[in-house]
């Protein structure tokens, strides 16, 4: 196998090895395990934490989250091994399994804990940014969707500033597949009905 062949034989199989992990749907897992059901049945509808919380157990709900965040993470530094490129298509593939499951009919969840472990992988200080950006906005206009949206917008351009092109490439990419999966969160803040943290009912 040629240089350029074995390279491209590489970055495919940490796709479809990062999608594989990434489309693991804790969620759905820690939901029965804990004797909770479907959680597809309740709130939103999503296999993600925000809506694990939902169930009122705090221990499933932070088991997913962790989760979540660590099938983002582990593909891609295992991929690290191949080079930068291999962890940007590893953490591409976890990031589309999480919101692409095939178990699940392609119906996942929004991304948010699955970028954030691609974050981690890649280039950990996209983490700090994040976080900074995110806690600023919520505690500012109280609403998680927004401070998501705002912090995944600003992570990217970190990236770039900073001269991570694989990690700014990457995470510009999976910015717009999170803004795609909040389309209903961003139609309702447009139209002040998203619900803000800790409203009541």
């Amino acid at each position: 196998m040629g240089g350029d062949a074995a390279i491209w034989f590489i970055t495919l199989a940490c796709l479809l090895g990062g999608y594989l992990c990434g489309s693991i749907p804790f969620g759905l897992v820690f939901g029965h395990l804990f004797g909770l059901g479907d959680i597809r049945k309740i709130g939103s509808g999503n296999i993600g934490a925000t809506n694990a919380l939902r169930t009122g157990n705090k221990a499933m709900a932070a088991l997913t989250l962790l989760g979540d965040v660590l099938k983002g993470t582990i593909p891609v530094l295992i991929a690290w091994h191949f080079g930068p490129v291999a962890a940007a298509a590893a953490g591409f593939g976890a990031f589309l399994g999480h919101l692409f499951p095939v178990w699940l009919g392609f119906k996942g969840g929004k991304g948010v804990a699955t970028y954030l472990g691609v974050l981690l992988g890649m280039a950990p200080v996209g983490v700090l940014v994040f976080a900074v950006v995110w806690l600023s906005v919520a505690w500012a206009s109280r609403y998680s969707s927004l401070a998501a949206l705002c912090a995944t917008l600003v992570v990217p351009i970190a990236y770039a500033l900073l001269g991570l092109e694989a990690s700014a490439i990457l995470t510009a990419i999976l910015t717009v597949l999170v803004y795609l999966k909040h389309h209903q969160n961003i139609r309702r803040l447009l139209a002040g009905t998203e619900g803000k943290i800790g409203a009541k009912g």
